[in-house]
């Protein structure tokens, strides 16, 4: 079971990537696809129309498949906290 707080401070860090307006380095993305992708329990294959594009969301899936919800959103939260935040 998720706590709360853990959910809310998600959602926050969820948020900010949402509304950041600078570019991000494309493993940082990636990393972060596939953290929310596992947090959210969304299993399905990346949707981009460029196959490279894919291939790479599937394997930072892949990478990432042996953690868990809880671990997933802590690993967000921090990579936006140590990647995301401080590079402002």
């Amino acid at each position: 079971m998720i706590s709360e707080k853990l959910q809310k401070r998600f959602d926050e860090a969820v948020a900010y990537v949402n509304s950041f307006t600078e570019p991000l380095p494309a493993d940082t993305l990636l990393k972060l696809y596939a953290y929310y992708k596992i947090a959210n329990k969304n299993y399905d294959n990346p949707g981009s129309k460029t196959p490279l594009i894919n291939a790479f969301k599937a394997n930072a899936l892949i990478q990432a498949k042996n953690i868990t919800i809880e671990q997933a959103m802590k690993k967000y939260i921090k990579l936006v906290n140590d990647e995301i935040k401080k590079a402002k």
